[in-house]
């Protein structure tokens, strides 16, 4: 996975960012003030991008944390079974086989926007 390093402080709500190795999105991050001979403190509530579990820790706001690189493509469905969607890169042309997310609706034929986050897939929405 290609990353990049932000401060905690810096994590806005929408970014993506690795908690336990996981990809995940941040939902709030609240900054707590200095104290006298303290640093701040950042807690961050973060939902995983593949699993959908929440995360929650504490980190202090001078400290780096991981950004991965996402490379969002999209690509037409060849075939559905089950929760896994047969699919073609519209760019290199390659059928892969995707783990599809609860609630996105995709038919045989249609076009679906996927994430790619190092070597997982994820099917996040129809076209």
């Amino acid at each position: 996975m290609t990353f990049k390093m932000i401060n905690a402080n810096e994590a806005k709500p929408g970014i993506t960012i690795v908690v336990d190795g996981a990809p995940c999105t941040v939902k709030s991050n609240d900054i707590s003030k200095t104290g006298k001979h303290g640093h701040m403190k950042c807690r961050i509530e973060a939902i995983g991008v593949i699993d959908g579990k929440k995360r929650v820790f504490v980190i202090g706001g001078h400290e780096r944390i991981d950004v991965p690189l996402i490379e969002k493509r999209k690509a037409q469905v060849m075939s559905i079974q089950g929760d896994k969607a047969t699919v073609m890169d519209l760019e290199s042309f390659e059928t892969i086989e995707i783990k599809m997310e609860e609630g996105v609706e995709i038919k045989e034929g249609g076009q679906v926007e996927y994430w790619k986050i190092g070597e997982e897939k994820v099917i996040k929405r129809g076209l």
